[in-house]
C-alpha cells in the first residue's frame, strides 16, 4: 500500500513536467500491467489448491475406470476358457464314444 500512496504523487509531478507527458503515460502503463500480474498471480495462488485437487479426482476416477475395463477384460477371457473347456470335455467324450462303437 505504501508504494501505491507514493506512486499517486510521482505520477502529479510527473505530470506536472509538460514536455514528457509520453513519459508519464508509459510509466502509468507499465505500473497497470505490473498491478494487473501481481492480482493475476495472487489469483492462481489462491485458485491453485482447488484445480489441484480436481486434478487429482479426474486421475482417480481415470484409473479406476481402466481397472474396470481390465477386470471386464479378464472376466469375458474366463468366460470364454470356460466355454471352450466345456467344448473339449463334449467334443473328447464324443471322441471316446466313437471309438467305442467303432472298436
Amino acid at each position: 500500500m505504501e508504494a501505491i500512496q507514493e506512486l499517486i504523487p510521482l505520477a502529479r509531478e510527473l505530470m506536472a513536467q509538460k514536455r514528457k507527458g509520453k513519459l508519464v503515460k508509459l510509466y502509468v502503463l507499465g505500473s497497470v500491467l505490473a498491478l494487473v500480474g501481481v492480482l493475476l498471480g495472487l489469483m492462481e495462488t489462491v485458485c491453485s489448491p482447488f484445480t489441484a485437487a480436481s486434478r487429482l479426482r479426474d486421475e482417480e476416477a481415470a484409473v479406476a475406470e481402466l481397472r474396470a475395463a481390465r477386470e471386464r477384460q479378464a472376466l469375458r477371457k474366463q468366460g470364454l476358457l470356460e466355454k471352450g473347456q466345456e467344448q473339449e470335455a463334449v467334443l473328447s467324450g464324443r471322441a471316446l464314444s466313437h471309438r467305442q462303437h467303432a472298436s
